[in-house]
C-alpha cells in the first residue's frame, strides 16, 4: 500500500530540493521527520510539510499504521521557470530566471 502527496509550484530550485530529498529517500518517517527538523535549509521546511501530508494521506485515506510507514520514493522535479526582467546600463536588460519545482513523496510500508 502506498499513499501520495504532491507539492507543485515551489519557489525552489530543483538542485537545492534534490539535496535535501536525498538525506530522507528510503527511511522511516519518524527520523525522516527528525532529520528535517534539524537540516538547515529553505527546501528542509517544505519537504517536511510534503512529507507530514504523505503521512496524514495514508493514516487517513488508507487506514496506515504511522509508525510502519517508511518514505518509498522522493522525486523533486523541474516547473516552469518565471522569467524577469533586470534593467542595466545603455538600456540593456537582463533576464533573471527564478526556478520553481514539483516535489513527489510516496510512502508506504
Amino acid at each position: 500500500m502506498e499513499t501520495n502527496a504532491i507539492v507543485r509550484g515551489v519557489r525552489l530550485s530543483v538542485d537545492k530540493g534534490r539535496l535535501v530529498a536525498d538525506l530522507v529517500r528510503g527511511k522511516k518517517v519518524d527520523q525522516a521527520i527528525q532529520i528535517l527538523n534539524f537540516t538547515q535549509k529553505k527546501a528542509a521546511g517544505i519537504v517536511l510539510k510534503a512529507v507530514e501530508s504523505a503521512i496524514a494521506n495514508a493514516e487517513h485515506n488508507d487506514g496506515a499504521d504511522v509508525d510502519e510507514l517508511r518514505i518509498k520514493a522522493i522525486r523533486v522535479e523541474q516547473g516552469a521557470t518565471l522569467k524577469r526582467f533586470s534593467a542595466r546600463a545603455k538600456g540593456r536588460g537582463n533576464r533573471i530566471s527564478k526556478p520553481t519545482c514539483h516535489i513527489y513523496v510516496t510512502v508506504g510500508n
